[in-house]
């Protein structure tokens, strides 16, 4: 049996996640320094105590648990009700958390069509670590901001605290900011791939001037840099830090993919030994190498490519039930 988490140290940010380079000649040809921030090691730093902390592959993964610490801590221990489709990691991270720290979890997930299907795996997992799962259908889902709709939820899952899609929020940027401070005087360029923006809006405001933030979005629609610098205008009152998108890489959407992605990211897997996840990942490493082979990255620029989670781990459990 697990020990006991120390809720009041769970909470609390974590020694730096490690920063490797490694050496890619698609990058060493053009002169630019090739660095990983493994926030996908973020729990498994040398001086991670087990004993107060719990083991550290409970977590949830990756950079989903910069933007969570806060609005956890907030939460204090009320039911936690967020939202997400059908793969989302935001959801994954959410009910992982709840698993781990004892409080109930509810998943709005956009599909209606989806409550009449086997679970995924993404929802399965959900599933597993005790997310309540509530299908909408898109219309519904995409005014989920509305009064309307967020009363409802409200009349029939009672007092909860309400997180966007994503997680991101004013205290899921103050959160990241931790990310942009830890690379600190060692990258001239920090990228990530975005999703909803909060990562990139803490990222940017925890650099130091002179260092730059660059966000690769998975999804298509132009509306990120908007909602950046409004996560920005909420966390830090106005904009902060030198930041910008490069938007050329959806590949179709979120948590789609086309047979070049693929094979670039099994190429990616054989010369550096690092499982690449498919969602955010690939699409980042990909944009990265795309850029620097167009001459976009200055000789002698060190790059680093924030490493926000690791592929899915497969349920152990047989079936899981709704």
């Amino acid at each position: 049996m697990s020990p006991p988490v120390d809720l009041a140290r769970a909470l609390q940010p974590r020694p730096p996640s490690p920063l490797q380079e490694v050496q890619d000649d698609r990058f060493a040809r053009r002169g630019v320094r090739l660095l990983l921030k493994r926030d996908d090691l973020i729990h498994f730093t040398p001086d991670w105590d087990s004993a107060a902390l719990g083991p550290a592959e409970l977590y949830p993964p990756g950079n989903k648990w910069r933007k969570l610490a806060l609005n956890l801590e907030a939460a204090a221990g009320r039911t936690v009700l967020t939202f997400g489709g059908a793969y989302s990691n935001h959801l994954r991270a959410t009910a992982a958390a709840g698993r781990l720290l004892g409080f109930p979890t509810v998943g709005v997930v956009r599909g209606d069509e989806l409550a009449r299907r086997p679970l995924n795996p993404s929802l399965a997992r959900c599933a597993a670590d005790g997310m309540r799962l509530h299908f909408v259908d898109r219309t519904t889902y995409r005014a989920k901001a509305s009064s309307e709709v967020l009363e409802g939820l409200l009349g029939l899952f009672g007092d909860v605290v309400v997180l966007p899609e994503g997680g991101s929020n004013a205290l899921a940027a103050q959160g990241c900011t931790a990310l942009g401070r830890e690379v600190a005087g060692e990258v001239d360029v920090a990228a990530v791939a975005c999703g909803t923006g909060g990562t990139l809006a803490g990222l940017a405001a925890g650099l130091d001037p002179g260092q730059r933030a660059l966000g690769v979005p998975v999804v298509g629609g132009g509306f990120l840099g908007e909602e950046v610098a409004r996560l920005q205008r909420e966390a830090f009152g106005g904009p902060a830090g030198d930041w910008s998108l490069e938007e050329r890489f959806t590949f179709g959407g979120y948590a789609r993919t086309t047979p070049e992605l693929a094979a670039f990211a099994d190429g990616f897997e054989d010369r550096h030994g690092l499982p690449v996840e498919r969602v955010y990942v690939a699409k980042l490493l990909f944009a990265l190498t795309a850029l620097a082979e167009e001459g976009a990255f200055a000789p002698g620029t060190r790059l680093a490519a924030v490493i926000t989670g690791a592929p899915d781990a497969p349920l152990q459990e047989s079936s899981v039930s709704r």
